[in-house]
C-alpha cells in the first residue's frame, strides 16, 4: 500500500468533498480517500500495482478540480 496527499484547488463545499471522495473511492486499487476541505488536500491510500497516481489525478481533474 502507498499513501499520497495531493494539493487540489477549486474545492469549496460538501458537494466537492462527496464528488472527489466518491469518484476516487470507486477506482480499483483505492482503499481509502479523505478530503481535507480547509487544507485543500486529498489523501489517498492505494495499491500502486493496480492503479497509478496519474490515474487518481485524472479522476480528480475530471470532476473539475485542479490537482497540483
Amino acid at each position: 500500500m502507498e499513501n499520497v496527499t495531493l494539493s487540489v484547488k477549486g474545492m469549496s463545499c460538501g458537494h466537492c468533498v462527496k464528488a472527489v471522495e466518491g469518484s476516487v473511492g470507486k477506482l480499483d486499487g483505492v482503499n481509502d480517500v479523505k478530503v481535507n476541505l480547509e487544507a485543500g488536500t486529498v489523501a489517498v491510500d492505494f495499491n500502486s500495482a493496480v492503479i497509478s497516481i496519474d490515474t487518481i489525478k485524472e479522476t480528480i481533474d475530471d470532476q473539475g478540480y485542479d490537482v497540483e
